[in-house]
Parts: structure tokens; C-alpha cells; sequence
């Protein structure tokens, strides 16, 4: 069986979903597809975190808490699709390095590391 690519995992058409009771409160699961449409949104020379990302998709949602695990994997899977995407075509796609970890750090875990993030960022003028 063939591995899926990033660009597959990203538009594989889950839906955003409530789970009704976690910790007895509704929890948002949210989507590849969601979660790149905020970081879509993020402005040259401005960031925004894991958490700050969770709080507007659990805004969207009407609800207080978005998981923060399917987040953060959902965030790395944008990332590698987009990096893959602008290896490929040389057009650079939605701007996966705006988004840092919850504590403010860059992220490790994203196409080319932190030095590949802090680069881009530095590029735009941010300089963490």
C-alpha cells in the first residue's frame, strides 16, 4: 500500500466534529482543511501559536476547547504538504512558519526544522 503524501492527508475531507463530553465540556476536533484556513490567514510579519490557533477554531465552533493533539498534528501535516507543494512548484503556499509552538518557540518538527522556521520568520522581519 502506497503512503499517503501530505497533500493527501490535507485535503482528505474530514469534517470538523464536537466531542460532547470531554472533561465535561464539548471539545472541538477539527480538520486538516480548517486549521489551514487559518493559518491562511496569519499576515506577513505577524504570528500566532498553537493556542492562540486553538482559541479562534474553538471561537468558529461556539465552544471553549480545541484538541490540542489533533491540532498540532494537523498544523505539522499543513506544513509538510505546503513545503512539498513549494518544492514542487516553486510557489510558495499558505504560511506555515507564522505558527509557533503554545509556549512562543519555534517548532522542530516542521519542514527543515526550527533554523528552516526562524529563517522564513527573519525574512519577514521577525526575529524571535
Amino acid at each position: 500500500m502506497k503512503k499517503k503524501s501530505a497533500w493527501e492527508k490535507l485535503k482528505c475531507g474530514k469534517q470538523p466534529h464536537i466531542v460532547p463530553e470531554y472533561q465535561g465540556q464539548p471539545m472541538l476536533v477539527s480538520s486538516p482543511e480548517e486549521v489551514e484556513s487559518v493559518v491562511a490567514q496569519i499576515p506577513p510579519g505577524h504570528t500566532m501559536t498553537l493556542t492562540q490557533l486553538r482559541q479562534e477554531l474553538a471561537h468558529r465552533h461556539g465552544v471553549e476547547h480545541t484538541c490540542p493533539m489533533s491540532t498540532a498534528i494537523f498544523v505539522n501535516i499543513v506544513a509538510r504538504a505546503h513545503a512539498e507543494r513549494e518544492e514542487e512548484t516553486g510557489q510558495t503556499g499558505v504560511p506555515w512558519w507564522r505558527v509557533l509552538r503554545a509556549d512562543g518557540s519555534l517548532n522542530e518538527k516542521f519542514p527543515g526544522g526550527a533554523r528552516e522556521q526562524a529563517r522564513r520568520l527573519a525574512e519577514e522581519g521577525i526575529v524571535l
